[in-house]
């Protein structure tokens, strides 16, 4: 571990395996990587990078595949760090490293309608802002009212949800911007309704996803009027296996690390699945993970 300046409060680590960051665990060195205490902790370590400095942000890694040679810059890890949350009738605001499911329950818990299906989101607030990550028809942004980016200077900036375009899987967060916290506006709703809802969703996501195994969130995208788990399954392609790593048996939208796949592996395997369903169905999948980093 490096030793920080004065100002810094963080942890900094320099060749961290990032293995130990991303729910696949698979994956490459960082260059260096840093949890910082707070906003401000973040904003001063951000001034201190150059100029030039490769940045990627990390919240639980549920929609990363990182390379087997690593990223060759500095991550940022929001998870156990920028976890504040307020709730004040029916508005939640709350920083990016907040797990979906904490965001879900305390929701519930304030008797909020709406926020029930980030349960079943296998990530932190931040990654599931600058994904518009969605579940059982709700999306995430359908109840931002506004929003807090940072830049590569360590300077905050507000904005109404109303100013990004926002669609199926995608926003368009300005470049050397990343999300710190955001304002989210819920319907009134029953307490004990809600608490439920998470319940039968966690049920159902237990038995339909391979959650007792590595792996990311949903693989690919849905293609319109479609899914791609049905489109994976029909063409035979459950169990289909490369080096240490399976479509999944329970869920054909999900790739499991058996062990000891390699993110080759499964990248590998993701081209794979994509070119058998484009033959068979003449649909391109497109993956809904980030595949970021060097080859080894």
């Amino acid at each position: 571990m490096m030793a920080l300046p004065r100002t810094l409060k963080g942890e900094l680590k320099t060749n961290e395996p990032l293995s130990r960051y991303n729910s696949w665990r698979v994956g490459g060195p960082a260059k260096q990587l840093y949890r910082p205490t707070d906003r401000n902790d973040l904003a001063l370590f951000l001034q201190q990078l150059p100029a030039e400095e490769p940045v990627l942000w990390v919240g639980l890694g549920s929609n990363l595949l990182i390379r087997d040679g690593g990223f060759a810059g500095t991550v940022i890890v929001t998870a156990g760090a920028l976890q504040t949350i307020d709730v004040i009738d029916n508005e939640i605001t709350a920083e990016v490293g907040l797990y979906c499911s904490k965001l879900a329950k305390q929701a519930a818990k304030a008797g909020l309608k709406g926020a029930a299906f980030w349960a079943g989101i296998p990530g932190t607030l931040g990654g599931a802002l600058a994904m518009n990550a969605g579940a059982h028809g709700v999306e995430t942004w359908d109840s931002v009212v506004e929003v807090t980016t940072i830049d590569k200077q360590g300077e905050l900036h507000l904005y109404n949800a109303d100013q990004f375009e926002v669609s199926y899987r995608y926003v368009n967060l300005p470049e050397n911007q990343w999300f710190v916290a955001a304002k989210m506006r819920f319907e009134q709703g029953d307490k004990e309704t809600e608490l439920e809802l998470i319940r039968d969703l966690l049920k159902k996501r237990n038995i339909s996803q391979p959650t007792n195994q590595p792996c990311a969130g949903s693989v690919f995208r849905n293609p319109p009027g479609d899914f791609s788990g049905r489109l994976i399954e029909v063409s035979g392609l459950k169990g289909l296996t490369v080096g240490g790593a399976s479509v999944s048996d329970k869920h054909a939208n999900f790739i499991v690390n058996n062990g000891d796949a390699t993110a080759k592996d499964i990248e590998t395997l993701i081209f794979e699945v994509q070119q058998r369903v484009e033959q068979e169905h003449g649909v391109k999948l497109i993956p809904e993970v980030h595949i970021i980093g060097e080859p080894s």
